[in-house]
């Protein structure tokens, strides 16, 4: 609807990692380029993941998670939220650089895997943080880092999984702002004057820290920039990794 829309300032897209970074290399049959079809506007908001495991993993932080997958193969698994989700991705990516094999174990919502989790049925998730950290600070799971370059405010205590023994290992999810294509530059400039300045106030700022996310603000051409690069990336480990949405 928003590809087809009139781009006159009416009609935008929420955009995300998945719609935008992930989605065009998982399904080669959408009905839209999200290169070619829209108006890049602005990036509002970035959020990044938290690695958990049960509490029944002899395990404290990454590095000897690492270890204990390369003298125990094939022993590991991990859930995910469904085949080509970020979730999955984040985690196929954590193998390739750590250079382990962990069975991945789908299920839908990662809602739905933290029990088994809790239980030991599956021994890894990469979860939102916001899902995730209640279950560590109730003692029934055990953070060992969180997904983006920096610490979150939401947890500074735990390290990245970056200084954690997997240097500039990253996975966050992107949420942005799209038009259709065609879209006058004024009116870009002026949605995004107006997305910038709208969080930075702090009543946004305060709800996105709820949903664990931060504010990042910006130009539609860095914004731009950032999605191309982004999109690269997934794309090679999807191709690597032969990962499909079946």
């Amino acid at each position: 609807m928003a590809a087809k829309a009139a781009p006159d300032g009416y009609t935008l897209l929420i955009a995300t990692t998945s719609t935008h970074s992930i989605g065009p290399y998982i399904n080669t049959r959408l009905p839209y380029n999200t290169e070619t079809d829209f108006t890049p506007v602005g990036q509002v908001a970035v959020a990044t993941n938290v690695l958990v495991v049960p509490n029944s993993l002899p395990v404290k932080n990454v590095r000897e998670l690492i270890d204990y997958a390369k003298k125990h193969p094939g022993e590991l698994n991990y859930a995910s939220s469904g085949n080509g989700t970020v979730v999955h991705l984040t985690a196929e990516a954590f193998k390739a650089q750590a250079g382990v094999f962990i069975t991945h174990i789908p299920y839908r919502g990662t809602a739905l895997a933290v029990p088994d989790l809790i239980s030991g049925k599956v021994q890894v998730l990469f979860d939102s943080i916001v899902s995730g950290l209640p279950h560590v600070k109730d003692g029934k799971l055990k953070a060992l880092a969180v997904t983006s370059l920096k610490r979150s405010p939401l947890a500074p205590e735990i390290p990245t999984a970056s200084e954690s023994g997997l240097p500039g290992f990253e996975s966050d999810t992107w949420f942005g702002i799209y038009g259709p294509k065609g879209m006058p530059q004024d009116i870009v400039n002026r949605l995004n004057a107006e997305f910038n300045k709208a969080i930075q106030s702090q009543d946004v700022k305060d709800r996105l820290a709820k949903l664990g996310a931060e504010p990042v603000g910006g130009t539609p051409a860095q914004f731009a920039a950032m999605v191309k690069k982004d999109s690269a990336r997934w794309g090679k480990l999807i191709k690597d990794r032969k990962i499909t949405a079946e």
